[in-house]
């Protein structure tokens, strides 16, 4: 993982603001696709059919929350290897009204920070508790951030807001209306897509091959994302495209990424741009190249 100080948030607000009719990410995700979706959208307009729409690595939610509004997809399958993120979402989306009443009773302070921060959230069986806790933490620990350590405890320290909302009511609701004909999973990527069918959409975010030795965003869960990884969803990717499967991927515009997609391979890579916050110096953040493969 690289140094705390150069990972910020990537969903925060922005020129490209998504509508009013769209439903918005309602945790903050290093890699947050709010800013790329109208080039998103380009790519799920080229194919023919969507089908069932799955998203292996779940991540912040932009795009799925805001494809239904749309006309995109509608049944969906999502999937984190952070069991965590998905039981927040299982929260949201079946029990909005008590992780509502669970945020509106939490304060910003240090105190209490510290204090959900070293509860053994695990243990709880109420997936709208964990939903609260990972929220009320991701809106109030430094800068968005959700890292782990290797015993998989949460170790991002408390934030300096000058203005945190740590209960987005209209948010929350909209976000559980969107996630309502969702499938939620927790596991490894691959398990995730065993039953895409042709016509199928198939949309893999994974955590970006670095663009440097310091931007390892692979730390979300205790395992991380390894070159070997990588490599298996590049095959586990072309697999889907011969069976018929609509497939789109994005990464960092990285020689390393050119290289595991190559035309040889039957990719088609296109370079969009983003602003990335990853850099604890505001002068040195600024648009950064990634890709669009399909």
């Amino acid at each position: 993982m690289g140094d705390m100080a150069d990972m910020v948030n990537d969903d925060s607000p922005d020129p490209m603001q998504v509508r009013d009719s769209m439903a918005a990410p309602f945790v903050k995700y290093a890699g947050g696709k709010r800013q790329l979706l109208p080039e998103l959208f380009k790519s799920m307009a080229a194919f023919r059919s969507h089908g069932h729409y799955s998203e292996p690595f779940r991540g912040g939610g932009a795009l799925v929350l805001a494809a239904p509004a749309k006309g995109f997809i509608g049944a969906a399958t999502l999937n984190d290897s952070n069991e965590r993120l998905i039981r927040t979402y299982m929260g949201v989306r079946d029990e909005v009204d008590e992780v509502i009443a669970l945020l509106r009773k939490h304060k910003y302070n240090k105190r209490e920070f510290l204090a959900e921060r070293a509860r053994r959230i695990d243990l709880c069986s109420n997936d709208f508790e964990v939903a609260a806790w990972f929220i009320y933490l991701n809106r109030t620990g430094y800068n968005g951030l959700y890292r782990v350590n290797r015993a998989g405890q949460f170790n991002v320290p408390f934030g300096r807001h000058t203005n945190s909302t740590i209960c987005d009511e209209l948010g929350l609701r909209a976000a559980s209306k969107a996630l309502h004909a969702t499938m939620l999973k927790s596991g490894d990527f691959e398990k995730a897509i065993k039953g895409a069918e042709t016509g199928n959409l198939v949309y893999f975010d994974p955590p970006y091959i670095p663009a440097s030795a310091t931007a390892d965003f692979t730390s979300y869960t205790k395992d991380g994302f390894s070159l070997g990884d990588q490599e298996r969803l590049r095959d586990v990717a072309a697999k889907l495209k011969g069976r018929g499967v609509n497939v789109i991927l994005s990464n960092a515009d990285v020689p390393l990424v050119r290289k595991l997609y190559a035309p040889r391979f039957g990719f088609s890579v296109r370079r969009v741009e983003a602003r990335r916050n990853v850099n604890s110096k505001a002068g040195k953040r600024g648009p950064v190249g990634e890709v669009i493969i399909t």
